[in-house]
């Protein structure tokens, strides 16, 4: 049986971002059984939304909506790695995920949040989008300034980091249990 195809998505595009670092940490410890592809949104650069026709037709008419789209077919599980903003989620993955529609439904998605508190605002507000488009959330950690991470994206060892690793491992089995059959 084929391993479950997880995409782990850097959602912040900043040039001064450290989602990357959040980033290494996760894919550090995602457990054997999946197959990993990363996606960075800043690669990706999709502009912001210019197909013409309506997601939810899947007529896609631009090169960069139809490489997303193809590489979310691909995808039985995802984990997004995203920042908190003004205590909403970055414009990048509210834009990444409005190109698409069928693609996400059924796919199972697990957010690891950083910001101040976790970034647990932004993580509710992207829960209620990412329900609408049919998606299956799954709880994931939150790393919090000060607490577990740096605004420099330096991992601080310690009680929180280990709470974040735990919950990490807690999404990574939701996902497995989740992750959609092959198409």
């Amino acid at each position: 049986m084929p391993l479950p195809r997880l995409s782990v998505v850097i959602a912040s595009t900043r040039p001064t971002r450290i989602g990357h670092h959040v980033a290494d940490w996760v894919l550090g410890r995602v457990p054997e059984g999946f197959a990993v592809t990363v996606h960075d949104l800043r690669e990706l650069d999709l502009p912001f939304l210019d197909e013409p026709n309506q997601p939810f037709e899947g007529r896609y008419t631009k090169a960069h909506t139809k490489r997303w789209s193809a590489a979310m077919e691909a995808t039985d599980a995802l984990a997004l790695v995203m920042p908190e903003y003004n205590r909403g989620y970055n414009a990048a993955l509210k834009n990444a995920v409005d190109y698409l529609y069928a693609e996400w439904e059924g796919l199972p998605v697990g957010c690891v949040g950083y910001g101040w508190h976790g970034a647990s605002y932004a993580k509710s507000a992207l829960r209620q989008t990412l329900e609408r488009v049919r998606m299956t959330w799954v709880d994931g950690p939150g790393l919090s300034f000060d607490e577990s991470l740096t605004l420099g994206g330096e991992l601080l060892p310690g009680e929180h980091l280990d709470a974040a690793a735990q919950g990490l491992a807690t999404m990574f089995e939701e996902l497995r249990a989740r992750a959609r059959t092959r198409r």
